[in-house]
C-alpha cells in the first residue's frame, strides 16, 4: 500500500501534467476552436461533476448599475460571514447605520436550508481590458458563487433563493438609516444622479410610549399599524392596494408631526414630504408616487394650506381677471416661470390616493395632517381614501401623566390632583403642557415645575374666562347694534311711505267729500222733480 508521503508528490505531479497538458493544447489549436472546446470539455465534466454553480454579478448591464440582487445577498450572507469567515472586509454600505462585516475576496461560507448544505464563494474578476468611463466605477468585478448539489436543484432555485431574497431584505431594512425626504422641483430631476426625492437622516426620538395621549387610544393606533403591516396576504384576499390612509387634526401644538415620527420609528418605515406647491400639475404628482419605494410613509401636512381643495370654484369674473393676467406676456416675463401656480387639482390628487396609480407599490401609510377638517373637501377624507381618523386635542390628565413621566421622571404627585381640577375646567394643548414641565435651570426641581403649569392653567383659565366675557359682551353689543340698525330702517321706512300715505288719505278724503256732494245734488235734483210731478 503506498503510504501518505509517497501520494503526495504522484498527485502533484498528475496536476502539473494536466495544467502542462492544457496549456499546450491552448497553444497549439487556433482561437477558432478554443470555445467549442471548452464547451465540450464543461459538458463531458459535467458528467461526472455533481454540483451546480449560480454566479452573482455586483454590477448589471444597465449603464454600470449596481446589482440589486447583490446587495441584498451581501446583507444576508453578513451575518453568516462574521461567524464562520476568518478574512472579513469591513465595508461602510448606503443608508446603514453600521459598518458590514462581508467576506473578503475569494473567502468562502457555508449555509444550511431544510437540511441541505450549500457554499457562498466570493470572488473577484479583474478587467480584462482596460476602458474609459464618464462615470468612473471600480475596475474590479466582484461576485457571489453559491454552489450546491445537483439533486437539490428544484428547491435551492424555488424556495431557497426566494428566502435568501427575503431575509436580506428583512436585514438591510433593519440595519438601514430611517430617512426623512422631501420632493425636488421637476426642473431637478433630469442629469447625473438626479432624483425626485431629497433625502436626510431622520433621527426623531419620538415613541408612541412618549406621546401625550389617552392610553386606550394610543393602543388602538398601534393596533391598527401593526395589524396593517402584517396584512399583505389579507390586503390580496379583499382585493385592495396595500395602503392606508390616516386624516390627524386638531388645534395646533397638539402632536401632528410628533405622531408622524412615532409611526415611523413603530414601522421602520422612511418618511417621504409631499410639498404639494412645488409639484407643478398631475402628471408630476403620479411620477412621484412611482418613485416612492414600499415601506413608506407619505405625509401631507397642512392640507388645508398647501392649495385650493375644498372643493369650491372660483367666480367667473375672478376666473376671468386671472385668464388675461396669464395672457398678458409682461407679466409673464415679469413673473418667471417658476411662478407659475401649482395646477394639481383635487381629481388628481384623489386618484394619487385612492385612484389606479396608488397600486403601484405596496406596504405605504398615507397621512394628512390638518387644523381644520371642516375646510377639506368630503371627498378627500372619506373612508377608503383616509381609513382612520384621529383627533388629537388638548392635554388631558391621562396626557399629562404621561408628561410628567417623561420631562420629570414623576408617577405622583400632591399637586396632580389641581392640575387634574384645573384641565378639566380650561384647555392648554401639550406642547404648552410640555413647556411648564421642563426645567428651565439646574436648580429647578418638580414642585417648582408643576407650580409653574399650575399658575399657567390658571392664567389660561382667567383669559379664557376673561374672553368669554367679551365675546358675550361684543355679541350682545352687536346684537344690540343690529337691533338699533333695524329700528332705524324701519323709522326709514316708515318715514319714506308717510307723505305717500298722506297723500292716499287726502286722496281718499277728497273723493269722499265729492262723493257727498254728489249725493246731496241728486237728491235735492230728485226733489225738484218730485215737485214738479205734483
Amino acid at each position: 500500500m503506498m503510504k501518505m508521503g509517497e501520494m503526495w508528490p504522484q498527485l502533484g505531479s498528475v496536476i502539473a501534467s494536466v495544467m502542462f497538458g492544457y496549456a499546450m493544447v491552448m497553444q497549439i489549436f487556433p482561437y477558432q476552436l478554443r470555445t467549442p472546446i471548452k464547451i465540450y470539455a464543461n459538458k463531458m465534466f459535467g458528467y461526472v461533476y455533481p454540483y451546480i454553480q449560480i454566479s452573482f454579478d455586483e454590477y448589471t448591464g444597465e449603464w454600470h448599475k449596481k446589482s440589486e440582487l447583490f446587495a441584498t445577498i451581501q446583507s444576508y450572507l453578513s451575518t453568516k460571514s462574521s461567524t464562520e469567515a476568518k478574512r472579513l472586509k469591513a465595508q461602510d454600505v448606503k443608508d446603514s447605520k453600521s459598518l458590514v462585516l462581508a467576506m473578503d475576496d475569494n473567502e468562502e461560507v457555508t449555509d444550511e436550508f431544510q437540511g441541505i448544505k450549500l457554499w457562498w464563494a466570493s470572488s473577484k474578476n479583474p478587467p480584462t481590458k482596460s476602458s474609459f468611463s464618464f462615470y468612473p466605477q471600480s475596475d474590479d468585478k466582484r461576485q457571489y458563487k453559491l454552489t450546491f448539489h445537483r439533486r437539490h436543484r428544484d428547491i435551492i432555485m424555488g424556495s431557497y433563493l426566494d428566502h435568501v431574497r427575503k431575509q436580506g431584505k428583512a436585514i438591510a431594512v433593519s440595519n438601514r438609516q430611517r430617512k426623512l425626504f422631501i420632493n425636488n422641483p421637476a426642473s431637478n430631476w433630469s442629469g447625473y444622479k438626479a432624483t425626485k426625492w431629497s433625502p436626510v437622516v431622520f433621527e426623531h426620538p419620538a415613541t408612541f410610549e412618549t406621546i401625550a395621549m389617552e392610553p386606550k387610544k394610543k393602543e388602538d393606533i398601534v393596533n391598527d399599524l401593526i395589524k396593517f403591516s402584517k396584512g399583505k396576504e389579507y390586503y390580496a384576499k379583499v382585493g385592495k392596494a396595500w395602503k392606508r390612509g390616516y386624516l390627524l387634526y386638531g388645534p395646533p401644538g397638539t402632536g401632528k408631526s410628533t405622531m408622524i415620527a412615532a409611526m415611523s420609528n413603530l414601522m421602520d418605515y422612511d418618511v417621504y414630504d409631499l410639498e404639494l406647491t412645488a409639484v407643478k400639475n398631475n402628471t408630476e404628482l403620479r411620477k412621484l408616487l412611482i418613485d416612492t419605494p414600499n415601506k413608506a410613509i407619505i405625509v401631507i401636512e397642512d392640507i388645508d394650506c398647501s392649495l385650493d381643495l375644498t372643493g369650491q370654484r372660483k367666480k367667473k369674473k375672478e376666473k376671468d381677471d386671472d385668464e388675461d393676467k396669464e395672457n398678458d406676456p409682461i407679466k409673464k416675463m415679469i413673473r418667471g416661470e417658476e411662478s407659475k401656480p401649482s395646477e394639481v387639482t383635487l381629481s388628481g390628487l384623489l386618484n394619487f390616493i385612492d385612484g389606479i396609480w396608488s397600486a403601484c407599490g405596496g406596504e405605504r401609510i398615507i397621512v394628512f395632517t390638518t387644523n381644520y377638517v371642516d375646510k377639506l373637501d368630503p371627498a378627500l377624507i372619506r373612508r377608503g381614501r383616509m381609513d382612520k381618523h384621529i383627533e388629537l386635542s388638548y392635554c388631558c390628565y391621562e396626557a399629562f401623566k404621561v408628561l410628567a413621566r417623561n420631562y420629570l421622571d414623576l408617577e405622583s404627585h400632591e399637586l396632580f390632583g389641581t392640575i387634574e381640577r384645573l384641565l378639566g375646567e380650561t384647555n392648554m394643548t401639550p406642547a404648552d403642557v410640555a413647556e411648564n414641565l421642563m426645567p428651565k435651570s439646574d436648580i429647578e426641581d418638580a414642585d417648582s415645575c408643576l407650580k409653574s403649569l399650575i399658575e399657567a392653567l390658571e392664567n389660561a383659565k382667567e383669559e379664557a374666562r376673561v374672553k368669554a366675557e367679551e365675546d358675550a359682551k361684543l355679541k350682545a353689543e352687536e346684537e344690540e347694534k343690529l337691533k338699533a340698525e333695524k329700528e332705524e330702517k324701519l323709522k326709514e321706512e316708515e318715514a319714506k311711505l308717510k307723505p305717500e300715505k298722506e297723500e292716499k288719505e287726502k286722496v281718499e278724503s277728497g273723493k269722499e267729500v265729492k262723493c257727498k256732494l254728489c249725493n246731496g245734488t241728486s237728491a235735492k235734483q230728485d226733489g225738484k222733480d218730485n215737485g214738479v210731478s205734483h
